[in-house]
């Protein structure tokens, strides 16, 4: 499967990134482009662009009907660059994800045939409807970029990114993601329900059409990679790395989390900082930036033990007391230093 030119050019160009100023320009068309379909949902609009620029894959997880799909479509088509949309769903086969050999009777040879996942921006729409067998497809993809079919490998365009949405697995036919592939999504956001002002503006926009149908691109694939390449170029400073390892060697070792955040999750935690850093406009990452991502980038991957379950602790109220306690050994320290 080909793509775009925009998302196919591989110059010495794409690999240097813009100045902080151009970053978060760019950064903020994307933004207001989306909210142009997205209505009172700032937050979750900046924390997605954040994941994208961090070359993160994103989860979406809500309810039906609060606009998963909507914003994962938005956010693509924000982007001049190739878009496919898999549907999840029971019978959806790993080969249909990743493509399939076929044998060329004419030419005597067996041929590669593409599946969905060739593509810049690949929208997995209910992922958890389809089957374990068919989720685990994405797992080489999300991780090193290639796909492997019969012995061969072949690349994935650059950029790559995945944007799934998913429903509760309480809800009817759903299958819980495995731990290695919820572990290779940078962050897990939710929608939550709009507020009264931003349903009424959204009843008013759409009487007659969506807004999605008029929404043009912003920014191409080629500049995307610019914005991709200053995001790696933002400073992190050893204290801010010190204080991201903390608190996932915290999760390790919580009494309530039977699975803390892994190595991976660290990384991903840093360079979805240095994302979030550059959104801002800035070229250094915060503590606070940390603090910001630390709950959509680790709530997916914490376990809570069935003691922290029974007494109503979920994973959001075990990192906010993981934050609060780093930063209390932090602070205490500081006093007695000041007071000797």
């Amino acid at each position: 499967m080909s793509a775009s030119t925009d998302g196919q050019t591989d110059t010495a160009q794409d690999t240097v990134g813009f100045d902080v100023t151009e970053a978060h320009r760019l950064a903020s068309d994307i933004i207001r482009n989306v909210e142009s379909v997205i209505d009172g949902k700032h937050a979750v609009v900046r924390t997605a662009l954040t994941v994208l620029l961090a070359e993160g894959h994103l989860l979406i997880e809500d309810v039906p009907g609060v606009g998963k799909t909507m914003l994962a479509k938005a956010l693509a088509k924000s982007i001049h660059a190739t878009v496919s949309r898999i549907q999840f769903t029971p019978d959806l086969l790993p080969s249909d994800v990743t493509g399939i050999s076929v044998y060329n009777q004419a030419e005597r040879r067996f041929e590669f045939k593409p599946g969905a996942v060739f593509a810049n921006i690949v929208i997995g729409d209910e992922i958890n409807r389809a089957s374990p067998k068919t989720q685990s497809a994405l797992l080489e993809c999300m991780e090193e970029r290639q796909v492997t079919v019969d012995g061969s490998t072949y690349p994935l365009a650059s950029p790559f990114t995945v944007i799934a949405t998913q429903n509760p697995i309480e809800m009817e036919g759903t299958y819980a993601l495995p731990e290695a592939q919820r572990d290779r999504f940078m962050a897990r956001i939710s929608m939550g329900y709009p507020d009264e002002s931003a349903e009424l503006s959204m009843l008013a926009a759409r009487n007659v059409s969506t807004p999605l149908a008029d929404l043009e691109p912003v920014v191409s694939a080629s500049a995307l990679q610019r914005m991709m390449a200053s995001v790696r170029d933002v400073y992190v400073s050893p204290a801010v790395k010190e204080y991201a390892v903390r608190i996932l060697r915290a999760t390790r070792d919580h009494p309530d989390l039977r699975l803390g955040g892994s190595p991976r999750a660290t990384l991903q935690l840093v360079r979805a900082a240095k994302g979030y850093a550059l959104v801002a406009g800035r070229d250094f990452v915060l503590p606070d930036d940390i603090d910001e991502l630390a709950h959509a980038v680790l709530g997916h991957r914490l376990m809570p033990t069935s003691r922290a379950l029974g007494h109503h602790q979920h994973t959001d109220d075990l990192i906010r007391d993981i934050l609060d306690g780093i930063l209390d050994e932090t602070v205490v320290p500081q006093s007695h230093a000041s007071g000797a």
